[in-house]
Formats: structure tokens, C-alpha cells, sequence
């Protein structure tokens, strides 16, 4: 290039470049060698039988819609916000206790959301359809007598069926995340712990309307700190029964008479706590008879535990003897204390593979109660998920103990 006095203008492109923004090549890179074999797929278990249908999500968000609005017009909204945040601090502390009985295999994420949704949306919803149909036909009730046959007789029968039909809806669509007692405990405690937080928000916000905060503090002592597990209780007893059917191999309709003795007991033992507090001596009945029944209860899920403990090993037992595991990893895997050392070991390993150990854990785990119900013949799904469970517990442990 030339200027107008013919001089050569200085190029912007150095000489061995085809342009000023081409990046320089020193030297000839590295050749990469070819893989030898393609990295595994690592299969996942099929949902099938483990999630619950989409239109029964569709179902609760219409009569959530309901629910926020027969809140905002009935209490109004700064009361019902009010009411809810208060109503999350028991939530909380149960949720978290169902997290440590749920620790042990855990349910699909899924299904412990719907459990919670259809417990404080659409058990509510029932409860309060009912009501409002029953006082459209008989009025409202308005004598000690006509309250108390509805707080000791109506609330129970019509707060169990709409909790335990919860229950029972995960016992049919979800079957293969159906095992046994624990799961059935399990899901009965996350549907009442969701029907006790709606069912706070409205107690809560009521007081605050009626008595300002002192009625609030009484209200949130009496219901979030003294009786937070009431609702988780007694729906417990209807996912303990359908929890025994599920380990007897029952399936569908074959369980539905366990599931109305479940009902029952839960309906009892929830018209006994309503009938302490309107009958009898209030704080007399819940340190002679309520504490002890919760105590009871907690005694009843650690020997659950221990009994799912024991089933574990003994499955596992089963790989251990055909080769897949040592018999002390099947130790190890079997108890909490084993399982806490295999995690601190593993974040001890180059990489900290703690997260590779809580996986090996939980499929491990999941294989065990695979081959249970393969054994006893009530999923005949359970060969497949037997069959990719191995599959992933196997590289897990592989991988745990790659240099």
C-alpha cells in the first residue's frame, strides 16, 4: 500500500499472519489419544410407580385457588400472612423429625411434596366442604352441645378420611415407593404436618383478629409447641396399616380394608385429643394420656427402624455372599453408625468423595428394599429395578475406590 507521495505505509497485518486478529501457533500441538471406551451411561430408576398422576397436581392448584381465596375474604390479608408465618415454624420442626425417620431410605422428592400439597390443599378443602355442607343443611352450631358433637365426632371422621385418602392415593399410583410400615408412617405425618399448617394459619389468624397478640402467644403455645405432632399422629396410624398391607403383598383394592382400620384408629385417637379439650382436664388427659401415646409412637418408629435395619443386612447379606460387596461393607451399609464412618472415610480420599458415598448409600439402600419386594412377589416391576440399582451401586463403588 502506498501513500500520495508513493512511500510505503507501515501493514497492520504482520507477515506470516492471514490477519490481525489470527492467534499465533508456536508449535504443533499434543495429539489426543483416541478413547478406548466410551464412558457408561449411568441408568436411572424408572418413575413409573413413583410419582403421582399430573392431573391430581392440576386438582390441587384449582382448590388451592379456593382455599387462598376463602382466607383472604373470610380473615382478611394481613391476618392470614400473619397466620402463616406462624404456622411455618411448626411446619419446620416436623418436617425436619420426618426427615430423620425418613433418613434411612429416603421417598422420592416428589411424592413428599404432594404429600404435604394434599394435606394442607386438598384435606382442607374436604374438611371445609363438609362443614360448609353440613351448615348449609343444619345451620351453623351454636350450643356447647351441638359444638362439641362437632369438634368430638364430625372433625375427627371428616379430617381422617380426607387425610387418609391421601394415603391411600400414594399407596396405589406410587406402589414400588410403597414398602412398608415406615413409608406408610412417613407419608401419613407429611399429610397431616401439611393439613396442620393450613389448619394453623387459620387458628392463628382468628386469634389475632379475636385477641390481638396474648391471644396469639396462648394459641401458638397450645398448637406450635405443645401438640405440633397431634395431625402427624394420627394420620401415622392410617400409613402404619396400609404400610403392613404393603409388606403382606397386598396391592389396590386388597388394602383398602386395612385402610379403613387405619381410619379408625386415627380417628379415635384424634376424637380422644378433641374431647380432652372439650370434655375433660385439658393438661390432666395430656400428661396422663397424650404425652404417653407420643412417646409410645416415637418407641413404635425406632423399632421400625431398626426392624428396616435388620432387612437391610440381611439383603445385602445376599450380594455380599454372591461377591457384589464384602460382608463388611454390608455391615457398613446396613447400620447408621457404619454408614457414618463410610462417610468420613470417603471425605478422606483424594477428591473428597463423601458425595460418591451418600449415593452408594442410598442406592445400596434401594436395592435392598428391591430385592425384598422381588422376594415376596408384590411388584413385579422389582427385577428391573433390581437390575439397575446393582448397576449403579456397582460403579459407586468403584468409583469410591478408583486411585
Amino acid at each position: 500500500m502506498t501513500s500520495a507521495h508513493g512511500d510505503e505505509r507501515p501493514s497492520l497485518v504482520p507477515p506470516d499472519f492471514p490477519s490481525a486478529l489470527a492467534q499465533p501457533r508456536h508449535a504443533t500441538p499434543a495429539a489426543i489419544a483416541p478413547a478406548t471406551v466410551s464412558p457408561a451411561v449411568m441408568p436411572v430408576p424408572p418413575k413409573r410407580g413413583r410419582t403421582a398422576p399430573i392431573w391430581i397436581a392440576g386438582i390441587l392448584v384449582v382448590v388451592l385457588v379456593a382455599l387462598v381465596g376463602y382466607f383472604l375474604n373470610a380473615i382478611g390479608p394481613a391476618a392470614s400472612l400473619i397466620g402463616m408465618l406462624l404456622a411455618l415454624i411448626p411446619l419446620a420442626g416436623v418436617l425436619l423429625a420426618v426427615r430423620i425417620v425418613d433418613r434411612w431410605e429416603p421417598e422420592p422428592r416428589g411424592l413428599v411434596i404432594f404429600a404435604v400439597a394434599w394435606g394442607a390443599i386438598a384435606a382442607v378443602g374436604i374438611a371445609l366442604g363438609v362443614d360448609v355442607l353440613l351448615t348449609m343443611v343444619f345451620g351453623r352450631a351454636t350450643t356447647p352441645e351441638a359444638e362439641a358433637v362437632s369438634a368430638i365426632i364430625q372433625a375427627p371422621i371428616v379430617e381422617e378420611f380426607g387425610k387418609g385418602l391421601g394415603v391411600y392415593i400414594i399407596f396405589l399410583v406410587a406402589r414400588r415407593a410403597f414398602d412398608g410400615p415406615v413409608d406408610g408412617i412417613v407419608y401419613g405425618a407429611l399429610i397431616g404436618a401439611g393439613f396442620a399448617f393450613t389448619e394453623n394459619i387459620q387458628y392463628f389468624a382468628i386469634s389475632f383478629l379475636e385477641g390481638g397478640a396474648a391471644d396469639t402467644t396462648i394459641t401458638f403455645f397450645m398448637r406450635g409447641i405443645l401438640s405440633p405432632f397431634a395431625h402427624v399422629m394420627f394420620t401415622s396410624v392410617t400409613g402404619f396399616a396400609l404400610g403392613l398391607a404393603a409388606r403382606r403383598g397386598s396391592r389396590g383394592a386388597r388394602a383398602f380394608g386395612a385402610w379403613i382400620v387405619g381410619m379408625i384408629g386415627a380417628t379415635i385417637l384424634h376424637a380422644i385429643w378433641n374431647a380432652s379439650a372439650v370434655l375433660g382436664d385439658f393438661w390432666g388427659l395430656y400428661l396422663t394420656l397424650q404425652v404417653p401415646l407420643f412417646v409410645g409412637f416415637l418407641l413404635g418408629v425406632i423399632a421400625l427402624r431398626r426392624e428396616e435395619s435388620r432387612l437391610t443386612r440381611r439383603r445385602l447379606g445376599e450380594y455380599a455372599d454372591a461377591g457384589w460387596f464384602t460382608p463388611q461393607e454390608a455391615d457398613m451399609l446396613a447400620t447408621g453408625a457404619g454408614r457414618k464412618a463410610g462417610l468420613a472415610w470417603a471425605a478422606t480420599l483424594r477428591g473428597d468423595r463423601t458425595a460418591l458415598m451418600k449415593g452408594f448409600i442410598t442406592d445400596a439402600t434401594s436395592l435392598a428394599a428391591a430385592r425384598q419386594r422381588a422376594i415376596t412377589g408384590r411388584d413385579p416391576n422389582a427385577a428391573e429395578d433390581e437390575r439397575v440399582l446393582l448397576q449403579r451401586t456397582v460403579a459407586a463403588r468403584a468409583a469410591l475406590f478408583a486411585p
